[in-house]
């Protein structure tokens, strides 16, 4: 592979045009370490300096596992992103596509399989390609295709099994689209827990979801969550037929993780995933009276209810059995709310709001945070949306630094946190859209990952 000319005498071995070495190299060099090597791109003015395609390409990626206060890499996704969009339409076929995707969504913020089952179509068409390693990627990708497969029709008979769209039919049924975000968290073989946990906990959340936010009452909302909270069948008969159903399906589904974390060696896991459901509970709970109340919260209230409705925590208890290396220590490190789990609920939120605005405002009937923004800040919808996509990528800086930074976890457990803003991001699709009210939005990754097999 070429090496990257102005980079011929730097010290790390880091000179491959490739994105995910540039990402894992960087985030264990030290900020005097990246800034020397951005160096080597600047002129004696201190400007940027052209290079070919290829060098300004992995730049662009590397630019992106940036932290807030190193400029220089700021500047250098500003310069990178104008170059490559000058340059696209006179690019080689498989470079241009290479562009356009790192264009779209750069690598650091990709779901790795939907990023690699990509480049092998890009990669094919590569003139100086190797065609072993492309057979074995093909062969590489059709395996992993077949367990998802295997894996989705298992996470279908378990939602059918509790039959809920004929029960509770104003539930959404996007059994595809959670499974998704599964393959998101951890595409290896090995996670096959955690990726039907998360399918599971995401349809689980979506009914929860949907009975607080669309179909309950101020008055029917309290009484569940006050039994929710008792976590007994004592009174249940105080609730609505559909209520009950709900009610009985959050036990079940607790039973069932019970038997998993006692079956994994993770006891312990139990008493937690209870608590998460409490308190997202609690968390729509008091979304609904502020929507239901016309009673806009400030805009920081809001967001510190949201570190629980942007579900981070309650997707994290849902996989604890499928880790090994998870304990009760780990269990404890993030019941308080590490310092990398607050940013990353923060951008969950921020990117739902955007996408489910135009749904959840439902003419404006109902409120949403961005009500709440546009109120307290005196902005217009456009405006709110700006400074919504600007908080997203402040949000990115924080978490890169915050991953690079915690060392209390195995890297497997931290991953998790990085892996759920990527899904955000992929799931929004660039803030435009929410892909699990409408799976359009995930179509295509949804083909790629799990429909089409590549040709060997």
């Amino acid at each position: 592979m070429a090496t990257l000319s102005c980079l011929s005498d730097v010290r790390p071995p880091m000179t491959i045009h490739q994105p995910s070495i540039w990402a894992d190299t960087f985030n264990n060099f030290s900020f005097d370490e990246k800034v020397y090597v951005f160096n080597k791109f600047v002129n004696k003015d201190g400007m940027f300096e052209e290079g070919d395609v290829e060098e300004m390409l992995s730049l662009y990626e590397a630019a992106h596992v940036r932290f807030k206060e190193e400029k220089i890499l700021q500047e250098a996704a500003d310069f990178t992103r104008h170059y490559l969009n000058s340059r696209e339409a006179e690019l080689e076929s498989h470079l241009k596509d290479r562009v356009k995707r790192a264009l779209k969504r750069p690598l650091h913020r990709d779901i790795p399989m939907v990023f690699a089952r990509n480049f092998i179509s890009i990669y094919e068409k590569d003139p100086s390609r190797i065609e072993l390693f492309l057979k074995l990627a093909k062969l590489n990708f059709n395996c992993l295709q077949n367990i998802y497969r295997k894996e989705l029709s298992q996470v279908t008979r378990w939602w059918n099994k509790y039959d809920l769209m004929s029960k509770v039919p104003y539930t959404r049924d996007r059994v595809v689209e959670a499974y998704t975000w599964g393959v998101g968290y951890h595409y290896e073989p090995q996670y096959s827990y955690v990726r039907m946990g998360i399918a599971k906990i995401i349809l689980f959340i979506g009914v929860m979801d949907d009975t607080y936010d669309n179909y309950a009452t101020i008055n029917e909302a309290q009484l569940f969550t006050q039994i929710l909270d008792s976590w007994t069948t004592d009174e249940v008969d105080r609730l609505p037929e559909y209520m009950r159903i709900v009610y009985h399906f959050i036990l079940s589904v607790y039973e069932e993780y019970e038997c998993d974390a006692a079956q994994f060696g993770k006891r312990f896991a139990a008493p937690y995933f209870k608590e998460m459901v409490q308190c997202l509970g609690r968390a729509y709970n008091q979304e609904l009276k502020w929507i239901m109340g016309r009673q806009l919260p400030s805009f920081q209230d809001y967001l510190q209810n949201s570190e629980i409705t942007s579900v981070v925590y309650i997707m994290f208890a849902a996989i604890i059995p499928g880790f090994k290396s998870l304990t009760q220590e780990t269990i404890d490190w993030i019941r308080n709310m590490p310092k990398l789990a607050k940013p990353t609920s923060r951008i969950g939120r921020y990117y739902d709001d955007i996408g489910t605005h135009e749904r959840e405002s439902k003419g404006g009937q109902m409120l949403t945070v961005m009500d709440c923004y546009m109120q307290e800040y005196g902005v217009t919808r456009q405006e709110a949306v700006s400074k919504f996509v600007e908080l997203i990528e402040e949000t990115w800086y924080d978490i890169n630094k915050d991953w690079v930074e915690t060392t209390f976890v195995p890297k497997e457990i931290a991953i998790q946190f990085i892996n759920y803003a990527r899904n955000s991001e992929a799931n929004y699709n660039r803030n435009s859209a929410d892909g699990y009210s409408d799976p359009h939005v995930v179509k295509e990754d949804v083909v790629a990952l799990f429909i089409n097999s590549i040709v060997i």
